[in-house]
């Protein structure tokens, strides 16, 4: 689940051999089927994907021309897409209404900051284009919640030990509860939220839809 902070991208850069196989440990085998999901929202044209990684989300895409777009060398030599860019979410190198969409997929809770890749996002877009992001976030009840972070504090690390990467997966556990639930964290920003939704066992991982009007 990739990532555009600098300290981010090293961890990612660390596990991009066992990137997409963990991945789908993690989810239970869902993580593809979350990307379809989301991706079905997209306009049809030119699309970032920011935070692309290895490619995972790029079967979702079907006709649409992508870039890819991740810090990351090690997993983005990895992506199969036909352009593809070095870049952090808070400073694209792309013109001013250059994409008709936006997907981001397991990327904004190891951002450096939101607010300047959202306003980064907005820039890019053109007038009315749509921006996708899939993410994960502790589930919304208390109970729920707190049963979600006992597993994840168990479940998360053991998987990391078994892929030699302890250190890193610690970490993406413990970048669960960095951000608001999504409804918080894009009220009120450069994009307009249209709808969230929830995925996964407790709703762990939500999609949201942000337009820029």
């Amino acid at each position: 689940m990739t990532s555009t902070e600098s300290s981010g991208a090293d961890v990612f850069s660390d596990i991009a051999d066992n990137y997409d196989r963990l991945n789908a440990i993690l989810s239970l085998g869902r993580d593809k089927a979350w990307r379809r999901r989301a991706a079905a929202h997209l306009p049809a044209g030119h699309v970032l994907d920011l935070g692309a990684g290895t490619g995972a989300g790029n079967e979702a895409f079907g006709d649409r021309w992508v870039t890819a777009a991740d810090p990351s060398l090690p997993m983005l030599i990895r992506n199969q897409a036909r352009r593809r860019v070095a870049s952090i979410g808070e400073s694209l190198p792309f013109a001013d209404g250059a994409f008709d969409g936006v997907f981001s997929a397991f990327v904004f809770r190891n951002l450096t900051s939101v607010a300047a890749t959202l306003a980064e996002l907005k820039r890019v877009l053109r007038p009315r284009g749509v921006a996708v992001i899939v993410d994960l976030s502790r589930p919304v009840g208390k109970v729920q919640r707190e049963l979600h972070r006992a597993g994840s504090a168990v479940f998360v690390p053991l998987v990391g030990r078994l892929a030699g990467s302890p250190g890193e997966y610690k970490y993406l556990d413990e970048s669960l509860d960095k951000l608001p639930p999504p409804v918080e964290l894009y009220a009120g920003g450069p994009l307009t939220l249209e709808r969230t939704w929830r995925m996964g066992p407790f709703g762990f991982v939500y999609g949201a839809v942000l337009r820029n009007d």
